[in-house]
């Protein structure tokens, strides 16, 4: 039930209905909160649809469960970028970068961060 719900949502997700997307992956989450891949799905679909300080919290929860995944680091630098709180951002986007500094999205973010 749980694998369903989560491929339900991300198959929403990919088609670009985030909103929707949140819906099975929010029950997904509150039957496995400890799953990375729900919370990392779930921050992606409210991030595309605007819901940026609930992106934040999934992106955080994702960070404190799998300290190096470098692209929950990523996404929650960007999540903390909308929600004004740029020093924390900078300090994810470095993360990220440490952890793979051949990704351009990631140096594009920590270069745009370092004089904020």
């Amino acid at each position: 039930m749980v694998y369903d719900l989560y491929r339900r949502g991300s198959a929403l997700l990919e088609a670009g209905d985030f909103a929707a997307a949140a819906i099975p992956l929010e029950q997904a989450r509150r039957l496995e909160p400890d799953k990375t891949s729900i919370r990392e799905a779930l921050g992606r679909a409210y991030f595309r649809s605007g819901r940026f300080e609930m992106a934040r919290d999934e992106f955080a929860a994702v960070v404190e469960r799998a300290p190096v995944n470098d692209f929950a680091h990523f996404c929650l630098g960007k999540a903390l970028v909308k929600t004004g709180r740029l020093r924390e951002a900078r300090h994810h986007a470095g993360l990220a970068v440490g952890m793979r500094p051949d990704r351009a999205d990631y140096r594009a973010l920590r270069d745009r961060l370092r004089g904020a």
